[in-house]
């Protein structure tokens, strides 16, 4: 690219140290093994479902435990980051993430424990969210230094590793690998790519934040505030949207379009692939287009997109139009969520405050985005429901202007 940088974008910088494009290879692999380890459970849910003959309904709560540790880890996380630093929080989340997925191997297979499965989980999603949250921290902090946007190319490792955990767990599906054995190996390998992935994270800034004096008062302070920002909570509401267009294709795709379109469970699950290489491709390319043009313009078209995907993939009346659509869909949803988490790490010496109060409002979606689209599939079919995205996406292009950086920062 030539020209100028515009003036939503980083200011490049000459010379990027090695430590910095270190930690960026540090923070992708990160990323990267987070999805790992979350699509490995996802991968043997119905094993695990077999192996405690659990009905829809009880199974439906056990997947809720793992939601609802991610929630209640992101209200604190954005302190435990900035107390520890990002690395340290990282690796404090995943030996939780390790642990967590061992529990349930152990507990669904050995044991046969579905308090143990809940436990695990609960664990599991604890240790994801606020790895989530020091992650997206780092992350930002790499952006800046290195003077260009590439939140979402380490969301698309994210989307990288789960296609990774997805296919691994099918693979030991199919070769008859024990639910215990699987999730307690992956464990290892996730905690210790981790580890190895967060020795090469930023120094920690030996600096006190600005307007914060550093004590555990003063960072209690800093959370408060952040959750009285304007700016911070519409950022939240943002996410949230962007959240739920891709969590209910992540949750409901596959099954709207074997019931909608009449296609087998193998095809229903190519279909969520197809999404899934979406966003991949979105989330990887898209960064040249947010550097060029900048945030605001880029999230107005993608939303855009999003709608028209999203509405073709239930209107459309033909099965490869729709499938059209789901591509569209997944192109344009992508560069919500990480634009958001940058957005709000624009003032490194406020992010960790700042990113945690907009994942916990973002995450939200991943509660209530399940029951609220199983109770209008039950009263007009899982394909029609899902009209619900585009619906929501449109009055959320109102938003977008609230991710445009600070004036100070152009």
């Amino acid at each position: 690219m030539t020209g100028a940088a515009p003036s939503t974008a980083p200011a490049p910088t000459a010379g990027v140290p090695r430590s910095v494009l270190a930690a960026r290879n540090g923070v992708a692999a990160v990323f990267a093994l987070n999805g790992l380890a979350v699509a490995t459970w996802f991968a043997r849910v119905p094993a695990v479902r077999e192996a405690l003959d659990l009905s829809a309904g009880r199974l439906g709560l056990v997947l809720l435990a793992m939601s609802v540790g991610a929630i209640v880890a992101m209200p604190a996380s954005g302190l435990v980051a900035q107390r520890l630093g990002s690395a340290r929080a990282v690796v404090v989340a995943t030996v939780l993430v390790a642990l967590g997925l061992a529990t349930v191997g152990i507990s669904a297979s050995v044991v046969g424990s579905l308090a143990g499965v809940v436990v695990g989980l609960i664990a599991l999603g604890f240790g994801s969210g606020m790895c989530d949250v020091a992650m997206n921290i780092e992350g930002a902090a790499v952006e800046r230094r290195l003077g260009r946007t590439i939140m979402p190319r380490f969301h698309a490792a994210w989307s990288l590793g789960s296609v990774a955990g997805a296919g691994l767990g099918a693979g030991a599906a199919r070769l008859g690998v024990p639910i215990a054995v699987h999730l307690t190996v992956l464990a290892a390998v996730v905690l210790v790519g981790t580890v190895a992935g967060a020795r090469a994270f930023l120094p920690v800034r030996e600096s006190t934040p600005a307007g914060a004096d550093g004590t555990g008062s003063g960072r209690r302070r800093d959370l408060l505030s952040a959750w009285r920002e304007p700016r911070t909570l519409l950022i939240g509401l943002f996410v949230l949207v962007m959240a739920f267009a891709e969590g209910s294709a992540n949750d409901w795709l596959a099954v709207a379009f074997i019931d909608g379109y009449g296609l087998s469970e193998a095809a229903g699950a190519a279909v969520f692939g197809v999404f899934v290489v979406g966003m991949t491709v979105g989330r990887t390319a898209g960064t040249m287009a947010l550097d060029r043009w900048g945030r605001v313009p880029v999230l107005l078209g993608t939303i855009l997109l999003a709608v028209v995907g999203a509405g073709l993939a239930v209107l459309a009346g033909s099965g490869p139009v729709a499938i059209v659509g789901v591509a569209l869909w997944g192109l344009g949803a992508s560069l919500g969520f990480p634009v958001g988490m940058s957005a709000a790490a624009d003032d490194e010496d406020r992010a960790p405050a700042r990113v945690s109060v907009v994942a916990v409002i973002g995450y939200t979606a991943f509660l209530a985005g399940p029951p609220l689209l199983g109770f209008l599939g039950d009263e007009v079919g899982t394909l029609r429901a899902l009209l619900v995205v585009p619906l929501l996406l449109l009055p959320t292009l109102a938003l977008v202007p609230v991710t445009r950086r600070p004036a100070r920062d152009r």
